[in-house]
């Protein structure tokens, strides 16, 4: 999996890059406008196809992506995404549906935006997902790799093996697994892990992590009735269970 573009707390804001794939021309020309004086450099796609092609091709710090695209729709753009790339995606819906939330979720999307948002809130959640980015990539640099039984985790090269074979998992799903690896046996709420990646304020009934734990669980093949590797503690949160002796 190619990574996004390696961001420095230093930096500047300019070289932050962004792709939008949406075939609303004119919303496309608002957010450009809206980001440009704040010195992000904006590209656009109108097409599935061509949209999933840039988005491997160069070097974004995040993509912004709408469902409804013509060739490919999002969902597709984001699974050939996720082949080639960890960069953070915001999904955009045009009704916030909550099918459309969850199933980008699952498919690794970072976040999602109804279309009605607000400028404030799309800088928020733009800066939220790079941010994150950023914060992993230097809290992972130089540190050993984690070990949990079976399971390895490089957080240099951010990839994780388990049983010697790797797992293809999104920007976040790794950084949850990492977060819960680095304190087995311990117990992580909601609120910590919502805080630490999403970077948004908790809300009891926002269930996103709930949909990164499930789609990380699957291609764990945990079992969460008999877990060997993610443990649900009821009304609290998630822990990683230690490798029985």
């Amino acid at each position: 999996m190619n990574p996004s573009p390696v961001l420095s707390a230093a930096t500047p804001p300019a070289s932050l890059r962004v792709l939008i794939i949406d075939d609303d021309r004119e919303l496309c020309g608002l957010i450009q406008d809206y980001l440009a004086p704040l010195g992000y450099s904006v590209a656009a796609e109108h097409h599935g196809v061509s949209g999933a092609e840039r988005a491997v091709q160069e070097p974004f710090h995040a993509v912004l992506l709408d469902v409804m695209l013509p060739g490919l729709d999002g969902f597709e753009v984001l699974k050939r995404i996720r082949r080639q790339s960890d960069v953070p995606v915001l999904m955009l819906t045009a009704r916030g549906d909550e099918t459309d939330r969850v199933v980008g979720l699952e498919l690794g999307a970072d976040d999602y935006l109804p279309k009605t948002f607000s400028s404030r809130e799309l800088l928020a959640r733009l800066r939220a997902v790079t941010r994150r980015h950023v914060r992993q990539s230097a809290r992972s640099e130089g540190e050993p790799d984690l070990v949990v039984g079976p399971l390895r985790i490089n957080l240099n090269g951010r990839a994780a093996t388990l049983e010697g074979l790797p797992l293809r998992l999104t920007a976040l799903e790794f950084d949850l697994l990492s977060s819960l690896a680095r304190a087995p046996g311990r117990v992580r709420s909601r609120e910590q892990l919502i805080e630490s990646f999403a970077d948004r304020e908790y809300d009891g009934l926002d269930r996103s992590i709930d949909v990164h734990i499930w789609a990380l669980r699957k291609k764990l093949g945990d079992d969460p009735k008999s877990p060997r590797f993610i443990l649900t503690v009821r009304a609290v949160g998630y822990m990683l269970l230690e490798p029985q002796p």
